[in-house]
């Protein structure tokens, strides 16, 4: 049986747990979520927390995979994923995350020039500036083409008007990656693929309030906004295939939410939970028997996800590019999601579904928010229809409809 470099990686699960037990602060320890929750607020971090983003950001190990030349990790896939383990283990969470690290450095490393990757890439790699995304606007969400934000070719820079919305966390970002238009005489090939200092002159973000209650995306406007010509990623009017690439990029990140990650503690499942909402019969089950069996087929359908995502980045074997299958995994996670949150709330019962005052608690009041919440999962990112229009062209080979191509 071939050895797959298995002694290599027993080697490196020794580095990196030895790295984290002298790194990771132990104060983290007692409350993982404090990173998650200090990191996605959107201020700057803090006490143990910055700490903990600087120590990673030093290491690379916050950007894994990405080259050590520009700060990365330099680990292949493997060792990232013996590193997510140890991790894990200890209950230490990634502070490298957003936009930046998730979506834009990816795509900033296949079409970026070299001196857009010395200037972007410390930042984020470090965690230090916040990236945004500015594609979709009022008329052009599904229909992404038509957008009609334009840059116009001042000479030594180029002046862009429009307005984006639904832009996460375009109130807290320093820059924002945003696709423009640069030639109305044609549509996919009238795009140009831009990045954007937030602190122009003319830039504002209007946060939106969700129904949530959260207002993490925002409307945009960008008034007379100059913007040096180096800051054109890849070719002018090439915009549209680098956006394709960087949604690519975006569902893959999706798709790996859940299945990527460790399985959840027993005691952290909707099946404990329901036995403390719902009560359990003499034999120690639930003694609701409909939802003993919905429950079950939950637990089945995420098991499945999650080995198959971890198949995948096995089959991968080092290609770190993600291909149309993303868009698979984006629809499945995020459908797991929302029935996990539906049973949660169903669970809960009546002391799921309150908004404030007494007689709920803070896990309670935080359920029904997060339900809320992810209704948008099957929307963002590409909506759930637009990825069974990819998987079907793309995947299956079947014809286009709209082509009137037959069989």
């Amino acid at each position: 049986m071939a050895d797959f470099g298995a002694t290599e990686l027993d080697a490196f699960r020794t580095e990196a747990r030895e790295w984290l037990e002298e790194n990771f602060p132990k104060s983290l320890r007692k409350n993982p979520d404090a990173v998650t929750e200090q990191v996605m607020s959107g201020g700057k971090t803090t006490g143990d927390v910055d700490l903990w983003r600087q120590r990673m950001g030093e290491k690379g190990w916050g950007t894994p995979t990405w080259p050590k030349q520009y700060g990365g990790g330099g680990l292949t896939a493997a060792e990232a994923r013996v590193l997510g383990e140890e991790m894990s283990r200890i209950g230490a969470r990634n502070p490298i995350v957003g936009m930046g690290p998730g979506m834009f450095g990816n795509t900033l490393l296949e079409y970026g020039n070299e001196e857009q990757k010395k200037r972007h890439f410390p930042p984020i790699v470090k965690g230090e500036l916040r990236w945004c995304q500015g594609f979709s606007e009022p008329g052009s969400g599904s229909d992404l083409a038509s957008l009609s934000t334009k840059a116009e070719d001042k000479g030594d820079h180029y002046l862009v008007n429009g307005q984006k919305i639904w832009t996460s966390g375009a109130q807290f970002a320093d820059w924002c990656f945003c696709l423009v238009r640069t030639d109305t005489t044609r549509k996919h090939d009238g795009i140009s693929f831009l990045l954007i200092d937030m602190r122009s002159p003319g830039v504002e973000a209007r946060p939106i309030k969700m129904i949530s209650g959260a207002s993490g995306q925002c409307e945009t406007f960008f008034t007379d906004v100059k913007v040096p010509k180096e800051n054109l990623m890849g070719q002018l009017n090439g915009g549209w295939s680098i956006a394709k690439r960087l949604l690519q990029h975006e569902r893959n990140g999706m798709g790996n939410r859940l299945g990527g990650g460790p399985a959840p503690k027993e005691k952290d499942g909707v099946a404990e939970l329901a036995k403390k909402y719902v009560g359990v019969d003499d034999k120690g089950r639930l003694s609701d028997t409909d939802l003993r069996s919905r429950i079950t087929d939950h637990r089945m359908e995420e098991h499945a996800l999650r080995q198959t995502v971890r198949r995948a980045a096995a089959e991968a074997k080092g290609n770190q590019s993600p291909s149309a299958a993303t868009s698979i995994m984006k629809n499945v996670s995020m459908k797991v999601m929302q029935d996990r949150s539906e049973l949660t709330v169903e669970i809960m019962g009546a002391q799921g579904l309150g908004w404030e005052g007494e007689g709920f608690d803070a896990v309670e009041l935080e359920t029904v928010r997060g339900w809320l919440a992810g209704k948008a999962g099957s929307i963002y990112g590409g909506s759930q229809e637009i990825q069974n229009n990819i998987i079907s062209k793309r995947i299956l080979n079947l014809p286009d409809p709209a082509s009137g191509a037959s069989n």
